[in-house]
């Protein structure tokens, strides 16, 4: 079993936001932006519910970056990558020769993220034994790496996510009743693309602004184009628009 010796993914605040300015948006998309602000003034767990690709981790890095933890890591975690045996050394971290392969100390997630935020995506996929520790340590604000006896601050402010319904996962055991009470104090909803007007229009048209500006080109949608842009439902949602107008752009000509 090998120890993990490398830090989790983690982004420095971006000097933009998709969320900056939300008056050429759906009325769906303006009034999530508005939630965005009120939940970045407080350090309140924040549960985002949508569909696969619509948008989720957008949503959590616009509310750190509007936060006062902007400054410090943002740190996304996969809850369904985690491995159930080294769960407790993922999170919080092990000491040198706490478990076979732990051949020096290494910090957790939390500590990855201190005073910054801990994203944690697809949450219902959390391992449930796991659930009973991470709640632990939301509760007392404390915890101790695997293998040790010092106490250490857990200064984060926790987002998580799911594309499930979390009523729905805890009826049927994926997700722990008093857990997902201490998750979801604030939860906002990331409407599916295929909801929310000519926003694929406008995004297809900030993607390709992006594309232009870093291969210094000036290409252009065909009318065709635009029109199967409009009258296309997006099943995976912005993720998908974003890999469709990436690969046009490589296409044409």
């Amino acid at each position: 079993m090998a120890s993990r010796n490398t830090a989790p993914r983690t982004t420095a605040p971006s000097p933009t936001s998709v969320f900056a300015d939300t008056s050429g948006m759906s009325p769906q998309m303006r009034k999530l932006g508005n939630q965005i602000a009120l939940a970045a003034a407080t350090d309140a767990s924040v549960f985002i519910i949508g569909e696969s690709g619509a948008g989720k981790e957008i949503v959590a890095r616009a509310i750190h970056e509007a936060s006062d933890r902007r400054d410090q890591p943002f740190v996304a975690v996969n809850c369904g990558a985690i491995s159930g045996s080294l769960a407790h050394a993922e999170l919080f971290g092990h000491e040198k020769g706490s478990f076979t392969g732990a051949v020096s100390q290494n910090a957790g997630y939390f500590e990855y993220a201190s005073g910054g935020t801990l994203f944690l995506d697809e949450v219902t996929e959390m391992p449930p034994d796991m659930q009973v520790h991470f709640l632990r340590v939301l509760e007392v604000g404390t915890y101790q790496r695997v293998g040790g006896t010092d106490l250490l601050r857990a200064n984060v402010r926790v987002i998580c996510a799911s594309n499930r319904d979390p009523a729905a996962s805890v009826a049927d055991g994926r997700l722990r009743q008093d857990f997902l009470q201490r998750l979801l104090v604030i939860p906002l909803r990331v409407p599916p693309l295929r909801e929310r007007g000519d926003d694929a229009l406008l995004l297809a048209h900030q993607f390709l602004d992006t594309l232009n500006a870093q291969h210094g080109t000036q290409k252009t949608f065909s009318p065709a184009m635009l029109e199967a842009i409009k009258a296309h439902d997006w099943p995976g949602n912005v993720r998908e628009l974003r890999n469709v107008v990436q690969r046009a752009y490589i296409m044409a000509d």
